[in-house]
């Protein structure tokens, strides 16, 4: 298989240092990292040799081990997303939504993006806040107890959801639900391009956006790709052990 046929997903995973790479052509790597490099490419209008040069001299580079999480422990992974990714959206969410209502309230008559803008990001706090709760109170410990049983060659724990893969599917779902937000914002906002001549909390804004969905993009693929499917993996292993 070539790079090119590889899906965007199993490229990431591979090598954390690509996902530089996707960030910078804007191609999904995590709730859309399952197509191939290929049709990512072309969805994007997007000259699929230029981005494999470019993933070709980001493999070439040492990965730092910090960065690697593909080999980690669950528990460790759970920490440092609760740590890093969640305190991260729990710190610029008020941010952002007070500087939504600064740029609308300056800029909102002439600009008439930026109410929708404003909108879209009220919705992506709502939906987020509700998200991380569910899977800070209920699916993450409950992964965390899997593991532990593991280690000490116990059954697996029963949860009052069933399998774990049913809430994974829900919170999956509700990443699909926050990528399609960022997007929208991403094409309203033209990119998180500022019009010539905008004020320091217009330019702001606009930065502080790009990198919330960058920081959401790394978020979503550590779950998606890496914990959801090890987590699905290792009830799976626990259970075959205690049939019969």
């Amino acid at each position: 298989m070539t790079v090119a046929t590889q899906t965007v997903r199993d490229i990431a995973l591979e090598n954390p240092a690509t996902i530089r790479v996707f960030e910078k052509f804007g191609i999904d790597y995590c709730c859309g990292g399952r197509k191939p490099l290929t049709e990512a490419c072309e969805a994007n209008s997007i000259a699929v040799d230029e981005v494999i040069a470019a993933l070709e001299r980001a493999a070439a580079e040492p990965v730092p081990q910090a960065d690697n999480w593909a080999g980690r422990s669950l528990v460790e992974l759970v920490d440092y997303i609760i740590n890093t990714h969640h305190a991260y959206v729990n710190q610029e969410t008020p941010r952002l939504t007070q500087l939504a209502a600064r740029v609308v309230a300056r800029h909102g008559d002439t600009k008439p993006e930026l109410p929708i803008i404003q909108a879209k990001v009220a919705e992506l706090v709502e939906e987020l806040s509700s998200h991380l709760g569910k899977e800070e109170m209920i699916l993450f410990p409950h992964i965390v107890r899997l593991e532990r049983a593991m280690d000490k060659g116990q059954p697996a724990p029963r949860g009052c959801f069933g399998t774990v893969s049913n809430p994974i599917a829900m919170m999956t779902s509700e990443h699909d639900s926050a990528g399609t937000l960022m997007a929208e914002i991403r094409k309203l906002s033209g990119d998180y391009t500022p019009p010539i001549g905008a004020c320091p909390t217009f330019l702001n804004f606009y930065n502080s956006l790009r990198e919330f969905e960058q920081d959401l993009h790394q978020h979503i693929h550590l779950e998606n790709n890496i914990l959801f499917p090890k987590a699905i993996a290792l009830e799976q292993g626990i259970g075959s052990s205690y049939q019969g």
